[in-house]
């Protein structure tokens, strides 16, 4: 069975994972020139706000009009290039989830990898559902309001002085730009999360394994090597993505604060819905990493009491030892850390919480 194919398909659609059937040079050329329009959408739609905050930017609610949006854009671009970077960590990953130990091989486990599947393949439509719904209010909107007075939907920067024709152009890049910066953060998220449950699954798998293999030492024998190889899988992926989780939380907390501002200042209005909408998904988006990552904590601490709960009393001594190695082992809890700033759990998600909370409150003293 192969794993994490609906999140690959996502990251198809991204630009960052070629099709495995377009092998010819010609649909490879074609999807790499893919790759390079979504890559020009994300650093045109980033460049010009840049500039505008360095160069046009003179009051607080121009920067904040700005700045959350810039901000949202270099976290996509940063994930693009990730992504990018590490397409072939990524294959290694997911093909390791394909192989032995993690291979479910009976009936029983592949059951316990089909429903992990299908959590993902879940989780991952309400979460395009979610920031596809946002895209489209945020069009329509604007549409509706900016379209019609001939403003742009954000600020930037143009070196040009735009016509007609230039506008049009300005206009519904900026709208092409925020659905590819959408759909590449998507892409990440459910990459990243949904190997966060895989590691969870390979937990409830080898807690199978452990409960039938007492009785013999070659089969134990595996599931301690299992074991060390969940640890090593975790590892990895903390390793290979920790850069770009300590930017999403930086970020996003960044983000979310610069929304309390617009929430503040903004009455109840056609741009408000948006802006509301807007903040739920980034909460979201840091909810599902902290929500995942503290599964895995709380799954690997809980072997321990799961293999105590075992009939261990009547095993062998090599056995013994074995689960104690694992017990031991499982009081140092798997936790991800962004850059060894962030740890990757729900205290986290309280902490952004209450920070905005208060940053709201202030704000709204102020208003």
């Amino acid at each position: 069975m192969r794993a994490m194919q609906f999140p690959l398909k996502i990251l198809m659609v991204a630009g960052c994972w070629p099709p495995v059937s377009w092998s010819s040079l010609c649909k490879r050329t074609v999807y790499n020139g893919y790759t390079i329009f979504v890559t020009l959408m994300l650093v045109t739609f980033m460049f010009p706000q840049i500039m505008d905050i360095i160069l046009n930017v003179d009051n607080a609610d121009d920067f904040t009009e700005t700045f959350y949006v810039m901000l949202a854009t270099v976290i996509a671009s940063c994930k693009m290039f990730s992504l990018l970077l590490n397409r072939k960590n990524i294959k290694i990953l997911t093909d390791t989830l394909a192989e032995k130990p993690f291979r479910p091989l009976e009936p029983d486990e592949i059951e316990i990898r089909q429903k992990v599947e299908d959590t993902i393949r879940t989780n991952s439509i309400w979460y395009i559902f979610l920031v596809e719904i946002t895209c489209a209010c945020i069009n329509l909107t604007s549409l509706l309001t900016k379209f019609r007075r001939g403003d742009l939907t954000y600020r930037e920067w143009t070196p040009y002085e735009y016509s007609s024709v230039m506008y049009y152009i300005t206009y519904f890049r900026q709208l092409i730009s925020l659905s590819t910066a959408a759909i590449v953060n998507v892409a990440c998220d459910c990459i990243i999360c949904g190997l966060l449950v895989h590691i969870c699954c390979e937990i409830d798998i080898l807690k199978y394994r452990l409960r039938k293999s007492l009785r013999n030492r070659t089969d134990f024998r595996e599931c301690v090597r299992q074991h060390d190889s969940i640890y090593k899988f975790a590892y990895t992926i903390n390793e290979n993505f920790r850069i770009i989780l300590a930017i999403q939380f930086a970020v996003s907390t960044l983000v979310v604060c610069s929304n309390m501002y617009q929430i503040a200042r903004t009455s109840l209005s056609a741009e408000y819905i948006p802006l509301m909408l807007y903040t739920s998904c980034m909460f979201t988006q840091i909810l599902i990493y902290c929500w995942y990552g503290n599964e895995v904590k709380l799954k690997s601490v809980q072997l321990a009491n799961e293999i105590f709960e075992m009939d261990w009393i009547t095993v062998d001594k090599e056995v013994k030892e074995g689960l104690m190695m694992i017990m031991n082992r499982s009081l140092v809890p798997i936790e991800f850390s962004s850059a060894h700033i962030f740890t990757v759990n729900l205290d986290s998600f309280v902490k952004i919480l209450k920070a905005s909370y208060s940053a709201y409150s202030i704000l709204q003293q102020m208003k």
